[in-house]
C-alpha cells in the first residue's frame, strides 16, 4: 500500500520537497503527440501561470521545476513558520484570491459587481471566524493542498480542451522529503538538467519550462527581477566571502546563484557529452561545503531518478527519518553513502 501522505511529510515543520506528477498513461498531454499529431504545448504554459499564482498565495515557496511533455518536477519548500507570521485578514485575503466566495458570485458562477460596504461586510465576518481562518492558515502551508490546487485546475481545463471526461494526472503527486543541504541542491541539478538528460537541449540554459532557463533570462533583462522573480532567491556573498541569506527573503538557497550556475551547467555539458569530465578546482569547494562526494557527482544527478525513492539526504540524516517514521529502512542508504560525505 502507498505510504500515507501525513507519514511522509511532517506538518507543521518546514522542509523542502521533491514532488512529481505525470499525465495518465503517460501520454503526450502537455507536449507534442506523434501519433496523433496534435500539439499541447500550450499547456505548459497553463501549469507554469497557476504554479507562479499558487507560489504568491501559499506559504510554499518553488525552488526549482521543470515541466516537460508528460510529467513535471517541482522542489517546494513548505515554510509553516511564515504562515504564522500573516493576521486573519491576509489569510482570508489569500484564501479568497484562490478560492472566491459563493456569495460573491451570481447564478452563472461568475463573479459580480456588489456595493463595496457589502463586500467588505462578508469579508469582515470572514476575517472574525477564528476557526475557518485556523483552517485555511494551515491549509496554505500545507504541501498536498498546493499540489491539489495546482493539478485540479489544470485537469479540468485540460478535459474541456479536449471535450472529455476523467483522469488526467496518473493518480496522487510522488514525493520525497529532502533532508539536508545536499539532498536539495542536487535535486534541484537533476531537475534543471532534465531537458539535456532527455537530449531535448545541449545545455541547461537551452532548455525551456525550467528554473534554470528563467533564472539565466532574468539575469539578461536590463532591470531582472530578484533571482528568477518568483522563485526562492539564492544566498549573497557578503563582505566575509561567505553565501548569506539575502535580506529581502526570509529564507533563501545554501549556495550563491553564480555558483549553482555555474554547477548546472559543468554538470550539464558532462551529461550531454556522454562521459564524467574532471571536475573544475573552482567546482571542488561547492561540493565540500554541501558535503558531496565529488567523484560521485555527475553519476548522482544523471541516475538521481533511480537512486533515491521517499527521502534523500546524508546518511545520517536518512537513518534519523527512518527512525521518526518507524520504519526498518529507506530505499537509498547505498546512494547516500557514495553520494555524500
Amino acid at each position: 500500500m502507498p505510504t500515507p501522505r501525513k507519514e511522509q511529510v511532517s506538518k507543521h515543520i518546514n522542509g523542502h520537497y521533491h514532488c512529481i506528477s505525470r499525465a495518465v498513461r503517460r501520454a503526450f498531454l502537455c507536449g507534442v503527440d506523434k501519433q496523433s499529431g496534435c500539439n499541447y504545448e500550450h499547456r505548459r504554459q497553463w501549469i507554469l501561470d497557476r504554479l507562479e499564482l499558487l507560489a504568491g498565495q501559499f506559504s510554499v515557496e518553488v525552488c526549482a521545476y521543470a515541466i516537460m511533455s508528460n510529467h513535471y518536477h517541482l522542489v517546494l519548500h513548505v515554510d509553516y513558520e511564515h504562515s504564522l507570521t500573516w493576521d486573519a485578514e491576509e489569510v482570508v485575503k489569500r484564501w479568497c484570491t484562490l478560492f472566491p466566495p459563493q456569495a460573491l458570485k451570481d447564478k452563472d458562477n461568475t463573479e459580480t459587481q456588489l456595493d463595496d460596504e457589502v463586500v467588505s461586510a462578508y469579508f469582515a465576518r470572514l476575517t472574525a471566524d477564528e476557526e475557518k481562518v485556523s483552517l485555511w492558515r494551515e491549509r496554505l502551508a500545507d504541501l498536498s493542498w498546493f499540489m491539489r490546487c495546482l493539478n485540479e485546475p489544470i485537469a479540468r481545463q485540460a478535459n474541456k480542451e479536449d471535450k472529455c471526461t476523467g483522469r488526467f494526472w496518473e493518480g496522487r503527486f510522488k514525493s520525497q522529503a529532502l533532508l539536508d543541504d545536499a539532498a536539495l541542491i542536487s535535486c534541484m541539478a537533476y531537475v534543471d538538467l532534465n531537458p539535456v538528460r532527455a537530449a531535448i537541449a545541449q545545455t541547461p540554459e537551452d532548455s525551456e519550462f525550467t528554473s534554470f532557463a528563467a533564472r539565466v533570462e532574468a539575469e539578461k533583462t536590463i532591470k531582472p527581477e530578484p533571482q528568477g522573480q518568483w522563485l526562492v532567491s539564492f544566498a549573497e556573498v557578503k563582505k566575509t566571502g561567505k553565501p548569506q541569506a539575502a535580506q529581502s527573503n526570509h529564507v533563501c538557497l545554501p549556495i550563491t546563484q553564480d555558483e549553482y550556475f555555474e554547477l548546472v551547467d559543468w554538470t550539464g555539458r558532462c551529461i550531454r557529452d556522454g562521459k564524467r569530465g574532471a571536475i573544475p578546482a573552482h567546482i571542488y569547494p561547492i561540493l565540500q561545503r554541501l558535503e558531496i562526494n565529488q567523484d560521485n557527482w555527475v553519476d548522482g544527478v544523471q541516475h538521481y531518478g533511480s537512486h533515491f525513492y521517499k527521502v534523500v539526504g546524508i546518511m545520517r540524516h536518512l537513518l534519523e527519518e527512518t527512525e521518526r517514521q518507524g520504519r526498518k529502512w529507506f530505499k537509498g542508504q547505498r546512494a547516500a553513502r557514495l553520494l555524500y560525505q
